[in-house]
């Protein structure tokens, strides 16, 4: 017998305990199970509006904003004055710093809830945002008739406080010495001085800035090379995969594969630092965009906020321009193809379409530039929509021809939090790594690296655990309205 929604009364309340097991997979945050979890609650039940909110809100939590707009869509279809549908759809919307359909999501929550403090709060935070958006966007500069600011900036004249009793960089040449007596300030929570901050942007710049779209790599037979992905902003972290690993040197040179800032609270310690690696011996630090390096995501995930209160406001746009100057993908020994996000929504991508790429600008919304970015593996082959709303899902098949028409043996990749730091898929041609161990503090999961030694080139990982770090949250410099919804 059918229940009024439409599933039998046995598959309802079958739907019912499968949801109360994904509730507290969720408390556990383990956002995948979850997921899993009220997948088969809907197959079992796919009338009940709360199934495809909590699902929405799962995928949130793992940061798949596409699938988590589908999903509240989907529960406001099944009860349009379910205000958790919007609430959900809502802060997918801002997520993606959509902050129109944001806004117009949790207006809708406020008229279903008139006398809902919780929602009047947020619907303010929200509208000041958007105001501000567009307020930035009325006075912001066309990029045809923008100077660069670093025309603006001379280091040398610079004062240094008699006071200051950090690390200095004596000259033009920034030294080990200097880097490990940055490390202690860090590790004490004191903050570098601007002058030494310029001195080391400007000149990562100027490497950075020289660098093709597509690096080339060589390393000799016996040598080594590592490969690490997403940081965010997790500084202890990265002094512990330096501790396990060694640190950059000629004889062990990293690959850094993007998303170095946003999300964790030292991200300004994060990019100092491999700037200044960068700066001191750059044949030992290669460095990849992430989607995080851009505007957009700085200002909604916590770097900007961050290097206002750290270095100041006229840091900003000056990052942002650096940002633009990091290489979109690399080529380690003509074998392993290494990008942050993944591959690409036609198939003839030659590497030399990739080296033609004109990455100095923010990250365009379509085109190879962004698919570099975007992009994630999935389990069926074929391309199919993105979970996170931009770029797309690539199949086995997709990553075989890319491999095969390039000469290629694989492809790295991060983009993604594993629970083990990496994972192996499409046959063994893809692997996705993932450096930030318990990502946001709340996730559980391990970091990875990979090593690869020439001339076999075959990839050697590595997994560690997070380490202790001073209390302050994730997030802790994330726009107010963010925070709320987090």
């Amino acid at each position: 017998m059918a229940g009024i929604d439409g599933a039998s009364n046995a598959n309802a309340e079958q739907a019912e305990e499968i949801k109360n097991l994904a509730n507290e997979a969720f408390k556990a945050n383990k956002f995948s199970q979850a997921v899993d979890l009220y997948s088969q609650a809907i197959n079992l039940n796919g009338h009940k509006a709360v199934y495809w909110a909590n699902r929405a809100f799962a995928h949130i939590k793992l940061e798949e904003y596409g699938s988590a707009v589908q999903d509240a869509t989907r529960a406001i279809e099944l009860d349009p004055k379910y205000s958790k549908g919007y609430y959900r759809r809502g802060a997918a919307y801002l997520a993606m710093g959509k902050f129109k359909e944001a806004l117009k999501d949790f207006q809708q929550v406020k008229r279903i809830c008139p006398n809902d403090l919780d929602a009047t709060r947020k619907l303010k935070e929200c509208e000041k945002a958007y105001q501000k958006i567009r307020f930035e966007e009325a006075i912001a500069v066309k990029d045809s008739q923008r100077h660069s600011v670093v025309d603006s900036i001379d280091y040398h004249s610079i004062e240094v406080e008699p006071q200051y009793n950090g690390a200095r960089i004596e000259g033009e040449v920034v030294t080990l010495e200097f880097i490990k007596k940055m490390f202690d300030d860090f590790k004490n929570q004191k903050c570098l001085h601007r002058r030494y901050a310029y001195q080391i942007i400007l000149q990562a710049r100027e490497l950075l800035r020289a660098m093709p779209s597509l690096v080339d790599i060589s390393i000799s037979d016996g040598h080594h090379f590592t490969v690490c992905g997403d940081v965010h902003g997790q500084f202890y972290d990265l002094l512990n995969i330096f501790e396990l690993n060694g640190l950059p040197s000629e004889e062990n040179p990293y690959l850094f594969n993007g998303d170095f800032v946003d999300r964790g609270s030292f991200s300004v310690e994060v990019i100092l630092t491999l700037f200044a690696f960068k700066c001191m011996i750059p044949s030992a630090m290669h460095l990849a965009r992430g989607n995080h390096e851009s505007k957009n995501m700085n200002k909604i995930y916590g770097f900007e906020g961050e290097v206002k209160s750290k270095l100041g406001e006229a840091f900003v746009e000056l990052f942002a321009e650096v940002f633009c100057c990091l290489p979109l993908a690399h080529v380690i020994n003509d074998k392993v193809f290494v990008v942050h996000g993944g591959l690409f929504s036609v198939d003839g991508v030659k590497l030399s379409d990739i080296r033609s790429i004109d990455r100095f600008c923010e990250p365009p919304e379509e085109g190879l530039m962004c698919e570099i970015l975007w992009s994630d593996p999935q389990p069926q082959p074929g391309r199919g929509p993105s979970k996170r709303g931009v770029g797309l899902s690539f199949g086995e098949d997709v990553t075989k021809r890319f491999l095969q028409e390039n000469n290629l043996d694989l492809v790295v990749r991060s983009h993604e939090m594993k629970d083990e730091g990496y994972e192996v898929e499409h046959d063994g041609k893809l692997i996705t790594v993932f450096s930030a161990p318990n990502y946001c503090d709340q996730m559980g999961n391990k970091g990875a690296l990979i090593r690869f030694k020439a001339p076999e080139m075959k990839p050697d990982i590595v997994t560690f655990s997070a380490v202790p770090h001073p209390n302050v949250m994730p997030m802790a410099y994330a726009s107010n309205f963010l925070r709320l919804f987090s």
